[in-house]
């Protein structure tokens, strides 16, 4: 039952080309950008894992992160919300170039898609993007005389996420906002990967606080000290 692993580099050595990947965080926050950076070594070292499909809330910034990855051409297709935020270069050169895909979720229906993929949903309606080019090709019903559009279940291979504390059988807290997108993507995924600030003995955690359940964690490894995307941005890092 003893989940945790020694290091980053361990915790993403599973990881296959072709794979589809969720990423956790809104923005910098919660994002684990350790694990991220520790498969962006191994791309390098290796050539793999390439052709990858991310899932996130963004495209990257920067050159840390999801958009170190974009950079260095191991993401074949993104599926995000916004793909063109404030420092979106390397995404925009691969979009424009037309080396990587997009597939555009409005951010509500992406938390509710990747939800839906972790309950067991195969789809639901919602009234978003409902005769916008997003809906192109999508079965649209009419409910109390209001059109919705069906959305289809999202999951994963893997998640990479972010916790604050952790417990060696896998159970998480998060840290504010922190949360976001994490809980879902663990859920949804085949293998969930966390990293967390620190891991504690099991009893460590009040039962009452625990918002991932470890039995959605399959791996753990402690990064006391975690870099955040946002400053790593600002001061022109690079991954």
């Amino acid at each position: 039952m003893d989940k945790t692993l020694s290091s980053p580099a361990e915790a993403v050595a599973g990881i296959e080309s072709g794979a589809t990947v969720m990423i956790g965080g809104f923005g910098g926050s919660g994002a684990p950008i350790e694990l991220i950076h520790a498969l962006i070594a191994r791309f390098r070292e290796t050539g793999a894992p390439g052709d990858l499909t991310i899932v996130n809330n963004n495209a990257g910034n920067g050159s840390i992160g999801i958009a170190a990855m974009i950079k260095a051409g191991m993401v074949r297709k993104m599926i995000c919300s916004f793909p063109r935020s404030s420092n979106a270069e390397a995404f925009n050169e691969k979009y424009l170039a037309g080396d990587i895909e997009l597939e555009l979720v409005p951010q509500g229906t992406l938390a509710e898609r990747i939800r839906a993929g972790g309950a067991g949903i195969p789809a639901f309606y919602t009234p978003a993007s409902v005769g916008t080019e997003l809906a192109e090709g999508k079965p649209v019903e009419t409910f109390e005389g209001r059109q919705y559009v069906r959305e289809r279940w999202l999951k994963a291979d893997v998640a990479l996420i972010k916790g604050q504390t952790g417990d060696r059988m896998g159970n998480l807290t998060y840290r504010l906002a922190g949360r976001n997108f994490n809980p879902l993507m663990a859920m949804a995924a085949r293998r969930t990967i966390a990293q967390v600030s620190q891991i504690v003995e099991p009893g460590g955690i009040d039962p009452e606080t625990v918002v991932t359940p470890g039995i959605f964690v399959d791996s753990l490894v402690e990064v006391s000290d975690p870099q955040q995307e946002e400053v790593l941005v600002r001061s022109g890092a690079v991954a």
